[in-house]
């Protein structure tokens, strides 16, 4: 029996963010003199997004404009490595993809800062409002096709995600099943047996951004969208981008995921047991790792995470007509 997708009310995507002015006296000097070229007189920091460091909107002394990220190994041991990935993908995106253009970086082993190109635009309103939704839809599609082939050699997301997406089998070999949805508990021997041949359906040579949230997007003056924070990049089937996006986007009020999927371009002659395989796969990943404990200096991401695996589970549950 096919059931309605839930309308979940998920946590606002934000880490723990500093302003500007709290970086390193030497860090923003560097920033100043070797990227920006001039003072910085103005900084806004912005809401959304889970890095733990800065994120601001700054303005120059000679009225340039940038936008700056930032972010030490103190506050989080991972995300240094994240800007580094993300400063190695952008630089490698081929003009014309709705993506910010790099303007340099900074690492001095502890802080690492990517100077970004600032982009005129607002993220999408939460709860999605349709308009936007098809908006940010209609340029997936054609980010899809823009960036099929893989314009450079990106991780497989087979090789990526190969710990990443067995979830369920991690959860079956802990023996720790509580919090885990009843539905869940009963069949987690066979989403472990579901989600095992994700890979092989999720193969493929579109490079997609792989963390496409509303936090993630903007919408543009133009009528168009642009895609920023580009880390988790991975070569992977098209239909794959639109998939890993939409339970974000089912959490945060957009509506049915399996709707939105079936009339995207990108999903277009999908296989459609190797898409249940796949988001079987996504669903270990979101509910196992929402009941880890929260990583430093990223307090809402747990919450995040089981708002998105309520959605895919009850998506999954649909496909599975149960």
């Amino acid at each position: 029996m096919e059931k309605p997708s839930p309308q979940v009310t998920s946590p606002p995507a934000t880490g723990v963010r500093l302003e500007w002015h709290a970086l390193p006296p030497h860090v923003r000097t560097a920033v100043e003199r070797d990227i920006l070229g001039a003072a910085v007189v103005g900084a806004r920091t912005q809401p959304g997004g889970f890095s733990p460091g800065v994120a601001a909107r700054l303005t120059c002394s000679d009225g340039t404009r940038a936008f700056v990220k930032a972010v030490s190994s103190e506050a989080n041991p991972h995300s240094p490595k994240l800007h580094r990935r993300e400063a190695r993908n952008t630089a490698a995106l081929p003009p014309g993809v709705p993506a910010p253009r790099l303007l340099g970086s900074y690492d001095d082993g502890t802080w690492v800062v990517l100077v970004l190109e600032d982009v005129e635009g607002v993220q999408p309103r939460i709860p999605w409002q349709r308009a936007e939704l098809d908006r940010v839809l209609a340029a997936l599609a054609d980010l899809s096709t823009a960036l099929t082939p893989a314009p450079y050699d990106a991780p497989r997301t087979e090789d990526a995600d190969a710990h990443t997406f067995r979830g369920w089998q991690q959860r079956l070999e802990s023996g720790e099943w509580g919090g885990l949805d009843p539905w869940v508990a009963e069949n987690l021997p066979r989403l472990v047996e579901l989600s095992s041949r994700w890979a092989e359906f999720a193969h493929g040579d579109t490079l997609c951004h792989a963390d496409l949230r509303a936090d993630n997007i903007l919408l543009t003056p133009d009528g168009g969208a642009v895609f920023v924070d580009w880390p988790h990049t991975v070569r992977a089937v098209a239909w794959f981008e639109l998939l890993v996006m939409l339970p974000s986007v089912a959490a945060q009020g957009g509506g049915d995921p399996e709707e939105i999927f079936a009339a995207h371009p990108s999903a277009e002659g999908a296989d459609p047991d190797g898409v249940t395989c796949v988001l079987a796969a996504l669903a270990g990943y979101f509910v196992h790792h929402s009941l880890l404990p929260a990583p430093p200096g990223l307090p809402t991401l747990r919450a995040f995470q089981a708002a998105q695996g309520a959605v895919t589970v009850s998506w999954l549950r649909r496909r599975l007509g149960e």
